[in-house]
Formats: structure tokens, sequence, C-alpha cells
């Protein structure tokens, strides 16, 4: 046996049970056993065990998992036994364009996910992880880390010199910020607080805005950049500040939406976006081999992910709780 988290109808954080499941047994043809040591929480996470993204009765949450190979399967070439290893959030998305069934088979969503001890994969679900990493960091790149670098790198084209803004301290815009800084970068990060404003300088924020005290932080990003503007935002907000992100943004710019925090739909001005000729992109995390440039881009920079928070796997229902409080900076570990 081995335990899991299972979610059951109706989706709540009070119906995320902790139970025993059979344990999945041995690795068939081209397949890998993995105990899994760690997870990390997201905003899709929280989506799912709020019903937001519907689910079925029973379904093990979490996109993101980490841990050691335990046993392989006859065939498989990339991983042995010892192996630390991370998951891939879309597992039919290999490289390219993704495949049109990857958005209805990710992990803790379409199907079940890591909230659990032990799984038996196709060895093509995870990757290797950056050298040094323990799995509680590796669990950190599956959604977040993955998702900022192709804001960056894959549909934008930051380098050297370029100006990113980074919104909040979640886990995507801080990975959003190392990234960029590791590039080479002007970083202009926006919070509500300024305790993790700080934090944000610390880790390399070159201007800060607290969108409270300045309400209009678009206008003002474009005032600290001499009114050139930005030239990648990485836009976790949604409706609620799109209208800011693409006012901060400079003629021929990109805005990378990722995120809904501040609202799911709502109007968008778009005499500003043609008047800009801007390219508003939406982006859903990424693929394997996306996965496996960011590593050897973590590993070139020495860059270590920022965790905030752990939780064993029977509080993750009060990991979420922290979650939704707002009360971490970076990523909230699950120790599995």
């Amino acid at each position: 046996m081995m335990r899991a988290v299972q979610l059951r109808a109706p989706a709540s954080l009070d119906n995320l049970t902790l139970t025993d499941l059979a344990d999945p047994g041995d690795p068939g043809p081209g397949e890998i056993r993995v105990r899994l040591t760690a997870s990390s929480l997201n905003f899709h996470d929280y989506a799912v065990v709020m019903g937001m993204i519907p689910a079925a009765d029973g379904r093990i949450p979490m996109s993101d998992g980490a841990g050691t190979v335990e046993a392989v399967g006859e065939g498989v070439t990339q991983f042995q036994p010892g192996d630390t290893v991370v998951s891939i959030f879309f597992p039919d998305w290999i490289d390219g364009a993704p495949p049109a069934t990857a958005f209805r088979g990710v992990p803790g969503d379409g199907i079940d996910g890591y909230a659990r001890e032990v799984v038996v994969t196709p060895q093509h679900w995870f990757t290797r992880v950056p050298q040094g990493y323990n799995a509680a960091e590796a669990a950190t790149l599956t959604c977040a880390g993955l998702t900022a670098w192709r804001a960056l790198f894959v549909d934008g084209a930051v380098r050297p010199g370029s100006t990113v803004l980074v919104q909040g301290s979640g886990g995507v815009s801080v990975f959003a910020l190392q990234f960029a800084k590791a590039a080479g970068a002007r970083v202009i990060a926006t919070s509500s607080s300024d305790a993790k404003l700080e934090r944000l300088k610390a880790l390399g924020a070159d201007e800060l805005i607290n969108y409270k005290d300045v309400p209009a932080w678009g206008a003002k990003a474009l005032e600290l950049t001499g009114g050139v503007g930005i030239d990648t935002v990485v836009e976790i907000g949604g409706a609620g500040t799109l209208d800011q992100s693409m006012m901060a943004t400079r003629v021929g710019g990109h805005v990378a939406l990722i995120g809904v925090l501040a609202g799911f739909a709502g109007p968008v001005q778009t005499a500003l976006l043609m008047a800009k000729n801007l390219r508003v992109q939406g982006l859903t995390v990424g693929s394997r081999q996306q996965q496996l440039d960011m590593i050897a881009g973590i590993e070139a920079n020495g860059i270590r992910p920022i965790i905030s928070d752990h939780f064993p796997l029977e509080r993750l229902a009060d990991a979420f709780r922290h979650q939704a409080a707002n009360g971490h900076f970076g990523k909230i570990a699950v120790d599995i």
C-alpha cells in the first residue's frame, strides 16, 4: 500500500482526504518506478481542489512531482535506479508545437497527479533534475519554473539589456526575476507589500512599484523606462491587470499572459493593443524539451529556487490555505 491524497466531490479543501491505495508495482517495458518525495503548489492545483477546474471524484491532485527512481523497466535508457527525477506538466508534449491531446492529460487535473508516494509511468513523463538539486527544489520547476522560462526565452526574446516586468512574488514571478537577471535584463517588480518588494530587491529587482500606492502602475513603469516601455511583461493577473501591463509595454513589446489571479474575463483596450502593435500571448507551461533547456540554463547560472514554506503531505489542505492567504514568497513545497 501507499499513502495518497484524493479529492472527493464536491471539490473543496475540506474534501482532501489522506488514504491508502494499492502500490502500483513494478515498471513494465519503457516505464520507471519513482518514489515521490516532494511536490509544490501552483494556482492550477488550487483551482482544481477548489472546483474551478473540474476533476473526477477521487482525483489525486498536484501537477508537480519529484523523487528517486527505484526501478526501471525493459528498454529504459534515460534513467537508472537512484536517479533524482522531476515530472513534466504535459506528459504528451515532448517538443515542438503542443499536440491536441496535451491539455487533457495534465497530472492532478485530467489524470491522477503526484500527491502520493509512488508512481509508475513511461520514462518520458520525467526528466533529470539540475545538478545539486534536492527533490523539493526540483519539484518547483515543473509548472512555475518552466512557465517563467517559456515566457522569457521561448515566446519572448529576453537578452542582456532587455527590460522585464514581473507581478507579485509568487513562484512564476520569482523565477522570472531570477531568470531575467541571469540573462542580464533590467527588472521592474510590482507588489502590494513593501516587505515583499524588499525581498524582490534582494533577489536583483532594479525598480520597485507598490501597486496599492500607485494604482496606475503601468504609467509608472513607462516612466521608469524613460517613456520607452517594457520589452516583456510577465502577466499573472489576467483581465484585472492586463490594461496596466499594456500601458507599461513598449511599442512592439510582448505581454506573456500566464495567470488569472485578478479576473478570468473583462474588457480590453483594443485601441491600445493595436496602437502599440503589442503581442499578447497566452501560455501554459511548456514541453519536455523546454524543461531540459531550462535545466541546462539553471545549471549554467547556479540558480536555486526560492521556497518559503514546507508542509507534509497530510497537511496539504493547510498548504493551500497558506497559499490562498498569500502568506508565501516564491514556492510552497510539499514533503511526501
